[in-house]
């Protein structure tokens, strides 16, 4: 658990296991704490670098425009900051648009690309529709129980709330104060306003692999396609039933898949 002064800000980060470098990069408002779920099965084989976002978390917020490419140049200035030449990337959501704009950035940075409930952005994009935006938009004036419980339905599916209602609103209270403010949120959401790699995704070379929940709410699941179809050689995972938060709902699958991906291309990599 550190911080690195990486573009003018300090960077919230943490550093588990040994082995290859793995950076998890999270979505919109949220940090670190979002890959709990992963962290123990990733650094049992890989040195695992989470961080929170300009933005979220513990990181620095502060109050100007966000874009795309800056949020890239901090991934890639905190790799560079604590000696990381190249890494395997994983990006969530808002982070698999950064993880784009990192590898296009900076192709010699990223050994695999995996991007889960995520987009490239442009006319083709799929977005939430009004009543999910609504629903966003609401939480910021209701009270922070109420706030989580009606959060866990735009992110989860129906099913999976029913079941684990209560540790999923314990786990949310434990970190409610790493929840980003306001301000920063729409700064994050602007960043994602006119951003694109439509034209860009065939200028990716790097192995990707492309996980998406079924039932996203949040990032339809068209959207994955778009990658698949613009990233020559690329792979979908389709996680059937599961809603946005698909890194918890379907962990053991989400770990499952990616650790089979970097296997393969580690044993590519020792083969040659």
């Amino acid at each position: 658990m550190a911080r690195a002064r990486v573009n003018g800000i300090n960077l919230y980060y943490e550093v588990h296991g040994s082995g290859e470098p793995l950076l998890l990069i999270m979505g919109l408002g949220a940090n670190a704490t979002g890959w709990s779920s992963q962290v123990p099965a990733f650094s049992r084989e890989y040195q695992v670098i989470a961080f929170d976002n300009r933005g979220s978390g513990r990181s620095d917020k502060p109050n100007e425009s966000y874009s795309m490419g800056q949020m890239a140049d901090d991934a890639h200035g905190l790799l560079n900051e604590i000696g990381i030449e190249s890494a395997h990337v994983f990006g969530m959501s808002l982070g698999g648009m950064i993880a784009q704009e990192l590898v296009l950035r900076h192709p010699e940075q990223v050994r695999t690309l995996i991007l889960g409930g995520t987009m490239a952005g442009g006319p083709s994009a799929i977005f939430a529709g009004p009543d999910v935006v609504m629903q966003f938009i609401s939480l910021s004036g209701l009270p922070v129980i109420q706030a989580i419980e009606a959060g866990l339905a735009l992110i989860y599916s129906e099913d999976y709330v029913k079941q684990n209602k209560g540790d999923l609103v314990r786990k949310s209270l434990l970190n409610a104060h790493l929840m980003a403010p306001m301000y920063a949120l729409q700064r994050q959401f602007m960043a994602i306003v006119g951003w694109n790699t439509v034209a860009r995704l065939g200028e990716i070379t790097a192995p990707t692999l492309v996980l998406s929940g079924t039932a996203d709410r949040v990032m339809p699941p068209e959207n994955a396609r778009v990658l698949v179809e613009g990233i020559v050689g690329s792979r979908l995972v389709e996680l059937v039933g599961a809603g946005h938060g698909f890194l918890v709902e379907k962990a053991d699958e989400v770990n499952a898949a990616v650790l089979g991906f970097l296997r393969e291309h580690r044993a590519e990599a020792a083969a040659a």
